[in-house]
């Protein structure tokens, strides 16, 4: 598994000076640290280092503590191949092995761990009314507590995709505004029980994902969209149903907060949404179109949920494309959404071409098309974006991971950022081995650069990032790509009892984590 053009002078580029000064009163305070290779001790005091999962994608256990089904539990019985299931896949299950998994959190000298809750363990029918899985609720008592136990901050996220089947059957999930307050009560539910543990929260992971992929392409659940867009959808209407399920998503957000900010036993928490913007370069450099359909396109994938939750109103350039087909909010619905977030939350992969589009099929509207632009992997020139290794399941471009901070804290003053995902997927196919599958030079080689790209935003650019997570822990189910695209910092061997295994990756992060003084070891006041 050789590298594949990753510059020979990485190792250079590691052993850095750090030029930042120890920034102003309004920026993040660098040390002051010798010239030596990155590691913890080269960012600001209390800064968060952890890895991150989500419950559907780990946990298993889909038939105990009376959890209902999901609505990708009945999309993959359904559509088998839409999530590249095969014979034999199982699941990680983090659910009966979670104290094993977070003592290689511990190993990995980890201060946070970010989770979700499954809303059909907790709520199997989709409301409290219809009967709450005590055993469900202790589940996540126990993870949290032995996390605690081993000086883990638990950042939990309320939804991950993982809607109540019931729901979806009662009036279609989140196409209907009656998940509103359903999702408010759930919300509610989840912050009164663990609030008192859990100060970090995360209402929503990729709205923009889950919508556009879920309701505009159908490519992951339920799989909706209009036949111009993919043939192999049954049902949906693109360019439409994209916008309502956001519409929808961005109102419960708003009811969520106010539950939090009403709840006693979460005051001193924090709660934002976890955005997954990519970062756009202009196809080509000398059509100015190109270059102006970058922050188009950032207006369309980001501000659509990151303004909105500041300003209360979509972004202006989506209101004049958009029209009609884009839902407006009442002035209640305006008031609750107004800085409804306490950070923002950033998950961050790879970066894509910006190509203008010139003559639009209005008769045929989806989202992408309404942001009118074409995404390239290559440029006008036929060069790429960064690099992509042969095993690689995108493209690796960490100048882009820089740049997208650097929008963030200019496009809207400055906020809060932590770093809720930032990972390296791999393909191995048949030559997919424990022996192979831990040797991952470039997933190390990843975390490097991007881990150099967020210190340049902090320590140089003066970008407020509190905090960095690692997608993911443990090779994971990755929805529509099933099992075959392994992101993980250990290596799962489904054929061997899911044994866990450490890849080159893990080490190296514990090795980046060691030196420097870890959060848990400051005292609280000098916090």
């Amino acid at each position: 598994m050789a590298l594949q053009r990753f510059p020979l002078m990485m190792g250079l580029l590691l052993l850095i000076t750090i030029v930042g000064s120890p920034a102003n009163a309004d920026g993040p305070v660098c040390p002051p640290t010798p010239s030596s290779t990155l590691s913890r001790e080269h960012f600001p005091e209390g800064f968060l280092f952890g890895t991150a999962t989500a419950a559907y994608q780990v946990e298993g256990g889909v038939n105990e503590t009376c959890r209902g089904p999901s609505l990708w539990d009945i999309h993959c019985k359904k559509y088998p191949e839409k999530c590249n299931f095969q014979n034999g896949d199982v699941a990680v299950d983090f659910f009966h092995r979670y104290k094993e998994d977070i003592q290689l959190m511990k190993n990995l000298n980890s201060d946070a761990f970010r989770l979700s809750i499954a809303w059909p363990r907790i709520f199997p029918h989709g409301r409290k009314e219809k009967g709450v899985s005590q055993s469900g609720v202790q589940f996540y008592h126990d993870v949290i507590d032995e996390l605690l136990r081993n000086g883990i901050i638990p950042f939990v996220t309320v939804f991950h995709w993982d809607t109540p089947q019931d729901l979806e059957d009662e009036y279609g999930g989140f196409l209907s505004d009656r998940i509103v307050m359903d999702f408010r009560e759930y919300a509610d539910f989840v912050f009164q029980e663990y609030g008192g543990k859990v100060k970090h929260w995360i209402t929503f992971n990729e709205p923009w994902v889950y919508s556009h992929a879920g309701y505009d392409i159908g490519k992951k659940a339920p799989g909706r969209c209009s036949k111009y867009v993919n043939e192999a959808c049954p049902d949906g209407r693109s360019g439409r149903e994209v916008y309502i399920v956001s519409h929808n998503l961005l109102n419960a957000h708003a009811e969520a907060v106010e539950a939090f900010r009403a709840c006693t036993k979460c005051k001193g928490g924090k709660i934002g949404i976890a955005h997954s913007p990519l970062w756009f370069e202009p196809h080509d450099l000398q059509d100015a179109q190109d270059g102006a359909s970058i922050e188009r396109a950032l207006d369309f994938m980001l501000g659509w949920h990151l303004e909105t939750t500041i300003t209360g109103e979509y972004p202006q350039i989506m209101i004049d494309i958009v029209g009609d087909r884009l839902p407006r909010f009442n002035a209640t619905q305006k008031k609750k959404l107004i800085n409804s977030t306490d950070f923002v939350g950033l998950n961050y992969y790879y970066s894509q071409f910006s190509n203008h589009l010139e003559k639009p099929d209005y008769s045929k509207p989806y989202w992408k098309q309404d942001s009118l632009i074409h995404w390239e992997e290559k440029s006008v020139l036929n060069q790429s974006i960064g690099s992509k290794p042969l095993t690689s399941a995108l493209s690796v471009f960490s100048g882009g991971f820089r740049k997208l901070l650097k929008h963030i804290k200019h496009k809207y003053a400055n906020p809060e950022i932590m770093i809720m995902e930032n990972g390296y997927g791999e393909i191995l196919g048949d030559k997919d081995s424990v022996e192979v599958g831990t040797n991952d030079p470039n997933r190390k080689y990843y975390l490097q650069r991007h881990l150099l790209s967020m210190h340049e935003a902090i320590c140089i650019d003066q970008v407020k990032v509190t905090g960095y997570f690692i997608w993911s822990l443990l090779d994971n189910f990755e929805w529509q790509d099933g099992y075959k695209t392994r992101f993980g910092l250990y290596y799962i061997d489904f054929k061997n009892n899911l044994t866990r295994h450490e890849k080159l990756s893990a080490r190296y992060y514990k090795e980046f984590l060691s030196k420097g003084i870890r959060p848990s070891q400051i005292k609280r006041d000098e916090l």
